[in-house]
C-alpha cells in the first residue's frame, strides 16, 4: 500500500507547505487537506495551499519569506525561480526593548561528569593542545603530535589525545590593522579552552608577525628571544637540525602530559555546559524538525544555568527582528543590531550580500533563500531571552544563552565557537556532512530519518521521526539532551570521533593579507 501523502505546515499563517513524503509526490496527489498536485513536488519542497498572485507575500513559519515572482496557481510546486527576495528588515527600526523577557523557570539536578580547571571553568576532554603561532610550523606541530601519540600517550592514560591547533594566520597579514584584532583574539582564546585543561604551550617560528606570547597572554606583550618554558621557537639557536626541534617539543610537552594525567572526571552541575548549536547543509527540514528539538535542549541547558551559544550571522540576519525583542537587556538588544551591521558592511566590502549564503545543497533540499534558511536556523536558540553577545572570537561575560557572532561556514563556525569557549557542540544537518572538531565533542543530528539511515555510522541521533509523527519536537529535545549529558561525561561516544573525522581549524581574518 502506498503511503499516505503528507505535508507540513508550520503556522497557520502560512500559505506554502513542505512535502514529507520520502522521493516526493507526483502530480495529482490529493491530500486529506483536499488539495491537489499540478505538479510533481520533491520531498522538503514547498506546495502553494491557495493560489498566490503576482507580488503577493509567501509566508512560511508565519513569516514572509519572499514575493511571489508571477501568478501561481494552488497545488504548484514554489521552487526557488518563482521566489523573489525580500529586503533584508531595517536594522535602525528595530526596537530594543526597554526589559527583556522573563527567563525560564530553573531546572534542578542534572549533571555530568567533567574536567574541573583550577580557573573554575569544565572540560569535557583532558587534551593537550599545541598552539602555532604561525602556518609556516603546522607540518612540524603534525609531525610531533603523531610522535607524542605513539611514544608519550600510552605512559599517560587519563589523557584523552592531543590536538595541533595549527591555522592559516600568523605572517602575511596586516598585523596592525582593525580586522586583525579578530584572529589574535580567536587564536589567543583557543588556547584557553577549557577541554585543554590549563596546559598552554605554542610553538612558533621565530620570524613570525603574530608572536607567540600574544597567544599566551591578552594585549601585545613584548616578545622574549628564544625558548621559555611555555614556547618552542623553530629558529632558536638551541635547536640543531629537525630531530633537535622535535626533541624540544616533546620535552615541553611531556612537563603538561604529567599535569593532566593527575587529572579525573568529576560530577559538575549542567551549569557547567557550554555548548554550541550550529547547522549545515541545511534542508527544508530542518528548521522543522532538528532545528527546534535543538532549541528544546538549548532551553534546557539554560533552566540548569548553563551556557549555549548560537551563531551564525548571515542565518540571523532575516530573523533579527524576532531575536532583538528576546534580548535580556538594552545593552544585549544593540550588540545585537551591532553584530549585524558590522557584518552588512563586510560583505558590502567584498561585493556581496547575504543571498549569497544559500548553497545548491540547501536548494536540493528546498530552501529557496537565506530568508528562509534564516527563519529556520534561528530555530537553534529555543526560547530563552538571549544573555550575551560576543563579538568573533570573545568569550563570555555571563551564563545563559549567548548570541556569537561568527560566519556561517561551518569550518570557521565551529573554529570561532571553540574561541569562545564550547566544550562539546550539536550540529543538525539535512544533506549530511562528516564534519567533526577534534578539541570537542560533536553531536550529528539529521533532519531526515532517510540521511539517519543511509548515514547509520556518521548520525548520532534522527530528528526526521518528528516530520513522521513518531515522535514531539519534546521527546527528541529531551533525547538529545540527555545525550549531551552522556556524552559529556565520557560515557558515550559520537561517531566522528570513533572514525576520528576532524576538519582543521580555519580562523576567520577579515583583515587584509599582506
Amino acid at each position: 500500500m502506498s503511503e499516505t501523502p503528507r505535508f507540513i505546515r508550520v503556522h497557520p499563517d502560512d500559505n506554502v507547505a513542505i512535502v514529507v513524503n520520502d522521493g516526493g509526490l507526483p502530480a495529482g496527489t490529493r491530500f486529506d487537506a483536499g488539495l491537489t498536485l499540478r505538479e510533481h513536488v520533491p520531498q522538503g519542497h514547498k506546495v502553494n495551499l491557495v493560489a498566490l498572485a503576482e507580488g503577493a507575500p509567501i509566508l512560511r513559519y508565519g513569516q514572509v519569506i519572499g514575493l511571489a515572482a508571477r501568478d501561481i496557481p494552488a497545488g504548484s510546486w514554489i521552487e526557488e525561480s518563482l521566489v523573489r527576495l525580500p529586503p533584508a528588515p531595517a536594522l535602525a527600526e528595530l526596537k530594543v526593548p526597554g526589559k527583556g523577557p522573563a527567563h525560564l523557570p530553573p531546572l534542578e539536578g542534572y549533571t555530568f561528569e567533567g574536567y574541573r580547571n583550577a580557573d573554575g571553568s569544565v572540560g569535557t576532554r583532558n587534551l593537550l593542545a599545541i598552539s602555532t603561532s604561525v602556518q609556516c610550523v603546522a607540518g612540524v606541530a603534525d609531525y610531533a603530535a603523531r610522535r607524542i601519540r605513539e611514544e608519550m600517550l600510552p605512559h599517560y592514560s587519563n589523557v584523552d589525545g592531543i590536538v595541533p591547533l595549527t591555522h592559516t594566520y600568523g605572517c602575511g597579514v596586516a598585523i596592525n590593522a582593525p580586522g586583525a584584532a579578530v584572529p589574535i583574539r580567536s587564536l589567543h582564546n583557543l588556547a584557553r579552552n577549557a577541554n585543554f585543561g590549563g596546559e598552554p604551550m605554542v610553538l612558533g617560528l621565530g620570524c613570525e608577525k603574530l608572536s607567540p606570547e600574544w597567544i599566551l597572554e591578552e594585549g601585545r606583550p613584548k616578545p622574549a628571544p628564544g625558548n621559555t618554558p611555555d614556547i618552542v621557537r623553530l629558529q632558536d639557536e638551541s635547536q640543531v637540525g629537525f630531530e633537535s626541534m622535535v626533541a624540544a617539543i616533546m620535552e615541553h610537552a611531556e612537563k603538561r602530559l604529567k599535569n593532566l594525567n593527575a587529572r579525573t572526571r568529576t560530577t559538575c552541575p549542567a551549569s557547567e555546559l557550554v555548548v554550541g548549536m550550529q547547522c549545515g547543509g541545511s534542508d527544508a527540514f530542518s528548521g522543522v524538525t532538528s532545528n527546534p528539538a535543538i532549541g528544546f535542549a538549548s532551553d534546557l541547558i539554560v533552566r540548569c544555568g548553563g551556557t549555549v551559544m548560537f551563531s551564525e550571522v548571515t542565518e540571523v540576519r532575516d530573523a533579527i527582528h524576532m531575536l532583538v525583542p528576546r534580548a535580556a537587556t538594552p545593552e544585549v538588544g544593540q550588540a545585537l543590531i551591532r553584530e549585524m551591521a558590522w557584518y552588512d558592511e563586510y560583505l558590502n566590502e567584498g561585493s556581496s550580500d547575504r543571498a549569497a549564503n544559500t548553497t545548491p545543497g540547501n536548494k536540493r533540499g528546498g530552501l529557496a533563500n537565506i530568508v528562509e534558511k534564516a527563519l529556520g536556523s534561528v530555530a537553534k536558540s529555543g526560547s530563552a531571552p538571549i544573555d550575551d553577545v560576543l563579538s568573533p572570537g570573545e568569550r563570555p561575560h555571563r551564563k545563559g544563552l549567548i548570541f556569537a557572532a561568527t560566519p556561517a561556514s561551518d569550518f570557521i563556525c565551529g573554529t570561532q565557537q571553540l574561541a569562545s569557549g564550547i566544550t562539546l557542540q550539536v550540529f543538525s544537518t539535512g544533506r549530511g556532512t562528516p564534519y567533526g572538531l577534534a578539541a570537542i565533542p560533536v553531536i550529528k543530528m539529521s533532519s531526515r530519518t532517510n540521511l539517519a539511515k543511509r548515514w547509520h555510522d556518521l548520525i548520532d541521533i534522527d530528528a526526521g521521526r518528528i516530520a513522521t509523527g513518531q515522535a514531539s519536537i519534546e521527546e527528541v529535545g529531551w533525547e538529545l539532551f540527555r545525550l549531551i549529558l552522556d556524552v559529556a561525561s565520557g560515557r558515550k561516544q559520537v561517531w566522528a570521533d570513533h572514525w576520528g573525522l576532524h576538519n582543521d581549524l580555519a580562523v576567520f581574518n577579515p583583515g587584509p593579507v599582506t
